[in-house]
């Protein structure tokens, strides 16, 4: 038909469908004029070679197949037919071959998914390649594979719940109806998928390894949970498989908050978190005053230079996080989230800083004082970099 090609499941759809439709009209007719001699005997001389060579042909197909997508397409289409061939009422002569095209189908899917697991468990950065903190190919492929995999699962419906054996068996079909996806079969494509998600977060841990520091590694796993999280959005793929990654995203966002902030504020950061810790630990009366002296507690000169030193370099290290973060990911909507936690969290170690501050020298602050930046101002420059992006 003008050189056009299609696809094998669309030719599977054709062929059983016609199939059906001639057994329908060869199944009344079979009925009516032989009924007296009995119309099994009769319906095996008239299909049983037509029924054999479909399925021959199939399985030298399927011996090949390699494609997940399109077996589980067809299986889809056979569940399909069941129904139909029930609703006609001819299921007590199609459904047995319809139940023998679907045991090929479910033992060479799940030795497509096997060849997959394989296949992610041996990847690494020199088979598939790596170096750039940008997103990978590999994830959007996973992403793209999985949601193709949940929204056929769940007859095109796009939203996917908790993905388990019971999402298998769809609620248009007919609960009393034995073609539905409930069962072994089911739960073990599940558990592959299960598998497949944890094999790929530990693919990308070993992508990320090859980056030589940790912003580089948090920054790479970022973009590529944001981009698998991005297509499950697009394709409108809810479940446990986009909560799992949208975990990790926050955990990785975390890490690279704190990162990112060493690398321009670590004394201060330093600073805040350790004399944190000793005054939780000094806490309790430390004399008969009950009162210990700043000097005690912290450095005067060591506090007067970060405060002075703070003072002279925040604009320049808000400018710094902000070419950082969009350089760094490729997503700008991503981007724009984590330089809001950025500088928030800059805006919280900044007032920790003044908090201790306050509690060493109670009462009677020192002359650097004055040099303290005020959170008003810094939560302004903030803003005014969230307004001009």
């Amino acid at each position: 038909m003008n050189g056009e090609k299609y696809s094998y499941e669309m030719i599977f759809r054709s062929i059983i469908s016609h199939l059906i439709d001639a057994a329908t009209n060869e199944y009344i007719f079979a009925r009516q004029f032989f009924k007296e001699y009995g119309q099994n005997d009769c319906w095996e001389a008239i299909f049983g070679k037509t029924l054999s060579l479909v399925l021959e042909q199939l399985e030298n197909y399927l011996f090949n197949c390699h494609d997940a997508i399109a077996i589980l397409l067809m299986i889809k289409l056979t569940h399909s037919f069941k129904r139909t061939v029930k609703a006609r009422r001819i299921d007590k002569v199609m459904e047995p071959f319809l139940d023998r095209v679907a045991n090929l189908f479910w033992p060479r899917l799940k030795m497509v998914m096997d060849a997959h697991l394989r296949s992610i468990r041996g990847a690494n950065a020199k088979k598939v390649g790596g170096g750039d903190i940008h997103p990978h190919l590999v994830s959007r492929r996973y992403a793209e594979f999985t949601c193709s995999i949940l929204l056929i699962l769940n007859r095109g419906r796009k939203n996917v719940g908790e993905s388990n054996a019971e999402g298998l068996a769809t609620p248009s079909v007919n609960q009393n109806d034995n073609s539905s996806y409930r069962g072994s079969a089911g739960d073990m494509l599940m558990n592959d998928l299960d598998v497949m998600l944890e094999e790929m977060v530990l693919l990308l841990k070993r992508l990320a390894d090859v980056h030589a520091t940790n912003i580089k590694r948090n920054v790479f796993m970022i973009n590529n949970l944001d981009q698998i999280i991005t297509i499950f959005k697009e394709r409108r793929v809810s479940g446990k498989e986009l909560n799992r990654f949208s975990e990790l995203l926050v955990q990785q966002r975390e890490l690279f908050v704190e990162e990112e902030l060493l690398q321009t504020f670590s004394k201060m950061i330093a600073f805040v978190q350790q004399t944190e810790a000793h005054m939780s630990r000094i806490s309790a009366p430390r004399s008969a005053r009950g009162v210990a002296a700043p000097a005690d507690v912290v450095n005067p000169d060591v506090v007067e230079s970060l405060v002075r030193e703070f003072a002279s370099n925040w604009k320049a290290g808000i400018e710094q996080i902000n070419r950082n973060v969009l350089s760094y990911f490729s997503n700008f909507r991503n981007g724009m989230e984590i330089l809001k936690q950025v500088l928030t969290q800059l805006l919280l170690y900044y007032t920790r800083f003044q908090d201790v501050i306050r509690k060493v020298w109670r009462g009677k602050p020192p002359s650097f004082c004055k040099d303290l930046v005020s959170t008003s101002v810094i939560l302004a420059e903030i803003k005014k970099h969230a307004l001009a992006i």
